[in-house]
């Protein structure tokens, strides 16, 4: 299992500079608004991973309903997480941190025991 850890968290830091590079593409040279950068950024990073993770991590197929099932989990992660940070009013640097540590820890174990489960598992 540390194994596939690892490798979760490997790609999870590919998936973040994915990710910040489509904003600031998205932004700063197309001229779109934070929502839709961010938005554009996040299909395009949780897309990334998806297969990242479906070959490298957990050597499963990539299926539509494994990819659907991912990206709505974690974009439902990512707006909780959001929605809590906008409630509590913190610091947006902080909700950075906070869910990408949240996200690579539920992540994973979801991405374990939901969309990559072994049948045996």
């Amino acid at each position: 299992m540390y194994r596939k850890f690892f490798r979760y968290a490997m790609i999870g830091l590919m998936n973040t500079a994915v990710h910040w590079t489509v904003f600031l593409v998205v932004y700063y040279f197309l001229r779109f608004d934070q929502v839709l950068s961010n938005t554009l950024a996040f299909c395009v990073a949780v897309t990334f991973s998806f297969f990242m993770n479906a070959r490298f991590t957990f050597d499963r197929g990539a299926t539509g309903a494994r990819y659907v099932s991912y990206v709505a989990f974690m974009g439902a992660l990512s707006a909780v997480v959001g929605a809590s940070a906008d409630q509590l009013q913190l610091h947006p640097v902080f909700t950075l941190i906070f869910f990408s540590m949240i996200s690579l820890v539920v992540g994973f174990f979801y991405s374990k025991l939901v969309v990559f489960r072994e049948k045996n598992e």
